[in-house]
């Protein structure tokens, strides 16, 4: 993801510019840069091929001053370079938004066909709300244990950041070198926060200390193994077809840069997070900050696109909760346990009749399990889809060299050219954390009918602008995931009620995230009541809860996003259903879901409405 941003911005905007993650926290990829996106400079006639063109006018000219999305989106103009972390550049940006506003509003909506009228007000919107929210930009924790520009800037040579001659190479060095005034930006940043109260909670700071510390061990840093970055850099450049000696003058550049400039920013980074870690304390909530209450409101409006109070959210969270322990109860007894639920909920935890072996043989046949359930579900699409996407989709485990940090599952898009098909990854690192009852919903959610299905056929939709196809709407896109763990269910499937339990298992963790994440935002519960919350009321293990917990306090919001979603689905779905009678195709409802792209939910049910009455005519 793009941090550079508030987390308001992030949680609207950076859904679908990064692989969809089961839990939303995607590692990025090695060396995966996308093949570059174009905008073609096509002669515009009629007024909404005249929209479209000026929509991709401006999504350009954005991408042109971000080197960093430019790379994560295989362009190389200013590979050179980082972003501009100055309060300068954020004036710039909202007067830039400001002036782009007008240019859009000029347009005449009347004479735009229907697509293209979406398009307007997604773009309308979605520059109103950048500079709304430009009064919160410092209501936010720019380093965490989730992510930062200290953990970024490693992650981005490694992963985005590939090599392919010398030029790139110097680049490199040249974002080695950068690196130093960046972190400095950072810096003032933090201390800007610092002033207006806004301190990460102390739990944050070991974590971000210890992560920036790692960035300085080893060569040239001190006589250990080569450090990550030099590691990176020296494989990158064994791979060229250059002389031994250009090999030795670039691998002797980027230890000076990586000595004299990356080492004294992390330092300094280092040194006054040492320092604002004394006056943390232990306020986890975004109640403490100033406004507190009106940011978190906005936060939730953002996130889940809708005018849902904190208040309803938590109920809504309880009541799912609620609801979710009855069906476990069923399938309790289905099951024959004898005990209450939170006994059962140890019996999922530690029973190893759920668990594969942590050998070549277990990894393989979860793989193999996983590519059964895909291609089993994929035979049955015709009776629920309408559009199919053309790209090919391939199960994966997630590789040796970043599995220890990679999320449980996640979904990687297809290259927009065909070269590459879409990939669902499973991260087989730890077996205990991949119990196979969750097997089935996570390759579902993940794959077909979930996030493959979803963003590979926005890929392919034509006539649609580029901010329409690379950008995206948390709310919508975890919730199709979500809403992607049941339609099986409905068709006939999970009938191993382990299975079933394990898809109510996933379910039941995001319906708690509504409850907690309100929990903490706004009723003030501390850290240790949100991880209680979840130990309780879950068969996840207690690790996850205190990951999820942390991720509540540092990424105000964004959790509730995916629960949200799915409901909001499900409702428009069955008031489909219930004003169309036999009319109603759930064919036709899921095309009107995916076919548009992601929208807002608000924007979602104007479609689906309006879906009912050409319907009804």
């Amino acid at each position: 993801m793009t941090f550079k941003k508030s987390l308001l911005v992030i949680a609207v905007a950076t859904a679908l510019l990064s692989a969809c993650s089961e839990d939303k926290v995607s590692p990025q990829n090695n060396e995966q840069t996308a093949a570059p996106v174009k905008v073609n400079t096509v002669k515009a006639s009629s007024a909404s091929e005249q929209a479209n063109a000026l929509f991709d006018t401006i999504f350009k000219e954005g991408v042109n001053r971000d080197p960093v999305r430019q790379t994560s989106l295989g362009i190389k103009t200013d590979y050179d370079k980082w972003n501009d972390l100055s309060e300068s550049n954020a004036a710039n940006e909202l007067a830039i938004a400001k002036a782009n506003l007008v240019r859009v509003q000029a347009i005449d909506v009347t004479t735009l066909d229907i697509q293209t009228k979406i398009s307007l007000n997604l773009f309308i919107q979605n520059l109103e709300n950048q500079i709304a929210d430009y009064k919160w930009r410092f209501h936010s924790y720019p380093v965490n244990q989730m992510h930062g520009t200290h953990s970024q800037i490693p992650a981005f040579l490694i992963n985005q950041h590939s090599i392919i001659n010398v030029k790139e190479a110097q680049d490199y060095i040249a974002r080695v070198r950068g690196a130093q005034k960046l972190l400095e930006q950072l810096v003032e940043q933090l201390k800007l926060r610092e002033a207006k109260g806004i301190i990460a909670p102390k739990f944050v700071f070991p974590h971000v200390i210890r992560d920036s510390k790692n960035i300085l061990v080893g060569a040239p840093f001190d006589d250990e193994a080569n450090s990550t970055i030099f590691a990176d850099f020296t494989r990158k450049i064994n791979k060229l077809n250059i002389s031994d000696d250009e090999k030795a003058t670039l691998i002797t550049d980027v230890k000076i840069a990586l000595i004299d400039n990356l080492k004294p920013g992390y330092e300094q980074l280092i040194t006054y997070l040492a320092t604002l870690e004394k006056k943390a304390d232990t306020r986890d909530g975004a109640w403490k900050f100033p406004d507190g209450e009106a940011f978190y409101k906005n936060a939730l409006k953002r996130t889940t696109t809708t005018d849902l109070t904190s208040e309803q959210i938590h109920t809504i969270g309880l009541s799912e909760v609620s609801r979710i322990h009855n069906e476990m109860r069923v399938i309790m007894k289905q099951v024959g346990f004898d005990g209450s639920l939170n006994e059962f909920f140890d019996f999922m935890r530690t029973d190893q009749q759920f668990y594969y072996p942590a050998s070549d043989e277990g990894k393989q046949r979860y793989i193999a399990e996983a590519v059964a359930l895909i291609d089993d579900m994929q035979s049955r699409l015709d009776s629920l889809f309408l559009t199919k996407p053309k790209a090919a989709l391939k199960v994966k485990a997630v590789e040796g060299f970043r599995e220890k940090s990679a999320g449980k599952a996640f979904y990687e898009r297809p290259a927009p050219d065909g070269s590459r098909p879409g990939i669902y990854y499973a991260n087989l690192y730890d077996m205990e954390a991949m119990p196979t009852y969750q097997m089935a919903a996570l390759a579902y959610h993940e794959g077909i009918p979930g996030h493959h299905m979803q963003l590979a056929i926005k890929q392919e939709l034509t006539g649609i602008p580029m901010f329409r196809k690379f950008g995206g709407y948390t709310a919508h896109t975890e919730g199709w995931g979500l809403y992607s763990e049941m339609i099986p269910k409905e068709i006939g499937l999970y009938q191993d009620p382990y299975s079933d339990f394990g898809r109510l298992a996933m379910e039941l963790w995001r319906a708690c995230r509504l409850v907690v994440d309100t929990g903490i935002h706004t009723k003030q519960w501390t850290r240790e009541q949100g991880i209680e919350y979840y130990a309780t009321n879950t068969p996840n293990a207690l690790s996850d809860a205190v990951k999820m917990v942390e991720r509540h306090v540092v990424m105000p919001s964004q959790a509730t996003a995916y629960k949200i979603g799915m409901n909001k689905i499900i409702e428009l779905r069955e008031n489909a259903r219930v004003q169309l009678g036999d009319k109603f195709d759930i064919r036709e409802f899921h095309d009107v879901v995916l076919k548009n792209g992601p929208v807002p939910l608000n924007v979602l049910t104007d479609l689906v409405n309006d879906y009912i009455k050409t319907k009804k005519a």
